[in-house]
């Protein structure tokens, strides 16, 4: 089967979408179909080789509290074509596919059979671009979806309330993780592998929805029930936020918060298991907790806020704990009883393990392609 998967955003980029792009072309492809992949992006993507095919000069712009890159020009219409009718796709596969400009353009110009994958929820772009106009624009092209999937309960009703059709209409097939990559059998990183206690964070720290200073916050308290804890911080930027640096530098903390900057995928593992915990303090606007599905695979236990997003992929006091958003009390609390626990520790880790294997790739990429079947051959019928 000859597949097209395409993304909205820069490529170059990581982000939630364009991994979960890599990794299902890399278990469709090695299930024996001919996978490319579509998108925008800023640089040469030197690792797919001829199985990329950028469209699109992409431009940012800050979106939910985040920044989204998307191409804007109005004249993608002729490379379009000639990549369509020279590529004769027989699945071509859309996530967001009603974010302008690339995905909605290709969906207008395809004849293929078009899967569209839903992340979003909550205000994120795509749906309400320009109204009346993009209503307009949807209405002419649903008809075009012949299969529709979304990651997750939150993103198929934020999908519903903007688009027509039943929720029947829809899959949810969730975001997965590479179970293979990030297993429990990786070793940790041997220079914070000392005896202390390491609580870490990864992500884009300057956006404030990912909640970095309630843990800042609530470090301080956990430093002073456990001297020998650190909190190491992993993300793209090259320092700190100045406000969390100055919050940092005026209670002491200095020598036991470590900014790591940008940290390599391939080592992504090996940092998870190298924490005694993985907090995620964000405080909304989360569609999956594919982040937290990471260091649970490797069996770290999990510390998140229960927000949407999160309280989908974990059971509190099960396979990890759950606590309020923006509490630093209460996520202080949290961080300490687990820290001293051991034994619970080692609970939570069993089971987080369990969780994270049911998110593999390998499966869900089975199902993503028996959809892709089912939809050819109904169209096929017709």
């Amino acid at each position: 089967m000859k597949i097209a998967l395409v993304s909205p955003y820069d490529y170059a980029f990581p982000g939630g979408v364009n991994s979960h792009i890599a990794s299902l072309e890399r278990y469709l492809t090695r299930m024996g179909n001919e996978v490319k992949v579509i998108a925008p992006a800023s640089r040469e993507i030197t690792d797919l080789g001829e199985r990329f095919i950028p469209i699109g000069k992409p431009r940012s712009f800050r979106s939910s509290g985040s920044v989204i890159r998307i191409p804007i020009s109005l004249h993608l219409a002729p490379t379009i074509k000639k990549v369509l009718e020279r590529e004769n796709f027989d699945i071509i596969h859309l996530h967001e596919p009603f974010m302008p400009m690339l995905c909605s353009a290709i969906l207008r110009f395809s004849d293929a059979t078009n899967i569209g994958t839903f992340h979003a929820w909550d205000g994120k772009p795509g749906y309400n671009w320009g109204k009346p106009i993009s209503t307009l624009m949807i209405r002419r092209r649903i008809h075009k979806l012949h299969g529709r999937i979304a990651v997750s309960n939150m993103a198929m009703a934020y999908a519903g309330r903007n688009l027509p059709g039943r929720d029947d209409n829809y899959q949810i097939i969730p975001n997965g993780i590479d179970t293979e990559f990030f297993s429990p059998d990786v070793k940790p990183l041997e220079e914070y592998s000392d005896g202390k206690k390491n609580i870490l964070f990864f992500g884009r720290h300057r956006e404030r929805r990912k909640g970095l200073i309630y843990l800042i916050k609530a470090f301080y308290d956990v430093k002073q029930e456990i001297p020998d804890s650190r909190l190491i911080i992993a993300g793209s930027g090259t320092r700190l936020h100045k406000p969390y640096e100055r919050w940092i530098k005026d209670h002491g903390l200095q020598n036991d918060v470590i900014f790591l900057g940008y940290f390599p995928e391939e080592d992504k593992p090996r940092l998870f298991k190298t924490a005694d915990i993985y907090c995620s303090p964000a405080t909304s606007h989360e569609s999956f907790g594919i982040v937290l599905l990471e260091g649970m695979a490797v069996g770290t236990t999990v510390v998140a806020s229960n927000i949407d997003g999160y309280n989908g992929v974990i059971t509190h006091n099960s396979d990890g704990m759950l606590v309020p958003p923006r509490d630093t009390v209460d996520l202080a609390r949290t961080l300490i009883s687990v820290l001293k626990d051991e034994k619970l520790r080692q609970i939570l880790s069993t089971e987080a393990i369990k969780t994270a294997q049911e998110y593999s790739w390998e499966k869900l990429a089975q199902r993503v392609y028996d959809l892709y079947v089912e939809k050819l051959n109904s169209r096929n019928l017709a």
